[in-house]
């Protein structure tokens, strides 16, 4: 819930805004899997947002940029600070530096079950990491199907420990008329469990 107070952006229990105190930190890692331009969206909107954002690429998702996004990491550089998930001394490996929430969009089902199962063997799990055991805002976007029971399993087992799931896929009740219409309704979503504001879909009922 958002609350202005002299300027002041409340988020929560959280104070923010663009200009005096602080700006919201997140971590956002990048996967190998398809979907790629979700997470890109995700950092040209955080970054539009006044966000102070760090990015994680995987070598597995840079293949995958090269792909279906070749633009793609000329944009992430422009969103904030890159990383790449080999950099294990970097430091948001390490639960005393201050970051508020991490997203992992697209989230491979690799990096789904190192995470569940405590497997920090890169940056991207390893943040992950730090943000369950120090009880920060955990969001996993996603994206495979079909799903097999180990995938569902390993969701439900972070699920139990307060990771917000969010499987990629766009709802159609705001009558998408392009691609960046479906993408950005899961975008909008992401924004909004971050709860920092957008408006990128239109609202039921609205």
């Amino acid at each position: 819930m958002f609350e202005n107070r002299g300027g002041l952006k409340v988020v929560g229990c959280r104070s923010y805004c663009r200009s005096g105190a602080r700006n919201l930190r997140v971590v956002l890692g990048i996967t190998g899997a398809s979907g790629i331009v979700y997470g890109v969206r995700v950092a040209e909107e955080l970054a539009k947002s006044g966000v102070e954002l760090t990015v994680v690429v995987s070598d597995a998702a840079r293949r995958v940029l090269a792909a279906e996004m070749p633009e793609g990491m000329k944009v992430l550089e422009k969103g904030g600070r890159v990383l790449g998930a080999g950099e294990g001394e970097a430091d948001i490996a390490s639960g005393s530096t201050k970051f508020d929430a991490t997203v992992i969009c697209p989230c491979s089902m690799k990096t789904l079950s190192a995470i569940a199962n405590g497997y920090a063997d890169n940056l991207i799990s390893r943040n992950a990491d730090v943000a369950l055991k120090e009880h920060r805002k955990l969001v996993l976007v996603v994206r495979e199907t079909p799903l097999n029971a180990i995938h569902l399993e390993n969701m439900l087992k972070l699920a139990r420990l307060g990771v917000v799931i969010m499987p990629a896929s766009p709802g159609f009740y705001h009558k998408p008329k392009t691609i960046d219409d479906l993408v950005d309704h899961i975008v909008g979503k992401i924004m909004d469990v971050l709860e920092v504001e957008s408006n990128l879909y239109k609202r039921w009922g609205n």
